[in-house]
C-alpha cells in the first residue's frame, strides 16, 4: 500500500502515539511519503527518523496514486489536507490528537488497531461534498473550495451588515446579522452548530445557511437542496468585508457579488468498519449521557 501523512507539530504529551503509529508503519508494508515539515519535526523535536520513500509540501508533490492519506492533528488539520488532496480523490483518514475531532475520529485508543484495519483494505470510502466560491476579482485563487462552510463577516465595524441573499437569482432575504455561514452536511457540526444551525447527515445533499447573531430572531437557518446557486451581495457602513473558506480568510469589497455552489468534485474520508456518523454524534456531543436518562 503507498500512504501519505500529513501533520503539524504536534505536543509532547502525544509523543508516545505519533511514535507508535510511526514504528508501526516502518515494520509494515506500506510506501511512506510525508509531509516535509512534519517529517522534520519529528526528526528535529523527536529525534525520529522516519522510513519514507519521498516528500511533498503541497498540492503538486502529492503522488496521484496514494491510497492512503493519513491527517494528524484535529479537525482543523483535516481542513488542511483537503486543501493538499483536492481533485486527487485520495481517501482521507483522521487521526486526532486536538480535542473533540469529528473529521479526525481515529483517536489515540484505537490507534493500532484502527492502522491495522486500514492497512488491511478493511474499510469503506464516504463522499463528502464541498463548496466553491466564485467572485469578479477571483479572491482565492489558488484554491476556492472549502469542506465545512463559507463564512462572510463584518470586518473593521462594531455594527450589523446588510447581504442579500439569492438563490438561483430569487431574493431569499436580506439578512442584517454580523455574518452568514453557507455550510455543507459535514460543516453542519462545526461553525454551523455554534449559531443554532442543524446537524444535517453527511450523505445528505443539502447546503444549510445559518445567519450570525441577526437583527431580526425570526430569521432562523435554512436547509437548501445542493443543486442550487446562492449569490451574496453585501453593503453596510463599511466598504470592505471579510470572506472565510473553513480555515482561511480574506478581504473583500463590498462590491464585489460572490457566488457559491457545491463543487464539481467531492473529498473522500476513510470509514472504519465499526463507526457511524449517529455513533460520533452520540459520542462526542454526549447524547443520552445525563444521569437523567438512566433508570
Amino acid at each position: 500500500m503507498k500512504i501519505g501523512i500529513y501533520g503539524y507539530p504536534v505536543s509532547e504529551e502525544n509523543k508516545q502515539f505519533i511514535l507508535q503509529f510511526c514504528e508501526f508503519l516502518k515494520k509494515s508494508d506500506t510506501e511512506v511519503y510525508i509531509f516535509n515539515s512534519f517529517c522534520k519535526f519529528l526528526e528535529d523535536d523527536f529525534g525520529f527518523e522516519p522510513n519514507a520513500e519521498g516528500y511533498f509540501s503541497n498540492f503538486n508533490d502529492v503522488p496521484d496514486d496514494l491510497d492512503i492519506m493519513f491527517s494528524i492533528g484535529g479537525d482543523g488539520t483535516v481542513l488542511e489536507t483537503v486543501s493538499i488532496i483536492r481533485d486527487k480523490e485520495i481517501p482521507i483518514a483522521g487521526i486526532n490528537s486536538g480535542r473533540l475531532g469529528f473529521l479526525a475520529n481515529i483517536s489515540k485508543t484505537q490507534l493500532e488497531k484502527a492502522v491495522k484495519t486500514i492497512l488491511s483494505g478493511n474499510f469503506t470510502v464516504e463522499k463528502r461534498a464541498l463548496l466553491q466560491l466564485k467572485s469578479n476579482y477571483d479572491i482565492f485563487s489558488d484554491f476556492n473550495i472549502a469542506l465545512n462552510e463559507i463564512t462572510v463577516h463584518k470586518k473593521d465595524t462594531s455594527s450589523m451588515i446588510a447581504i442579500d441573499t439569492l438563490v438561483n437569482n430569487e431574493l431569499l432575504t436580506t439578512y442584517w446579522a454580523d455574518g452568514l455561514i453557507i455550510s455543507t452536511p459535514t460543516g453542519s457540526t462545526a461553525y454551523s452548530l455554534s449559531v443554532g444551525g442543524p446537524i444535517v447527515v453527511p450523505q445528505s445533499r443539502n447546503i444549510i445557511i445559518s445567519p450570525i447573531a441577526p437583527h431580526n430572531l425570526t430569521m432562523r437557518p435554512i436547509v437548501l437542496p445542493d443543486d442550487v446557486e446562492i449569490r451574496l451581495r453585501m453593503h453596510g457602513r463599511d466598504t470592505s468585508f471579510l470572506v472565510s473558506l473553513d480555515y482561511r480568510s480574506e478581504d473583500f469589497d463590498g462590491n464585489d457579488e460572490l457566488i457559491i455552489r457545491r463543487a464539481k468534485y467531492d473529498i473522500q474520508m476513510v470509514k472504519l468498519p465499526d463507526t457511524s456518523f449517529y455513533k460520533t454524534i452520540r459520542t462526542k456531543m454526549m447524547w443520552g449521557l445525563d444521569k437523567r436518562n438512566k433508570n
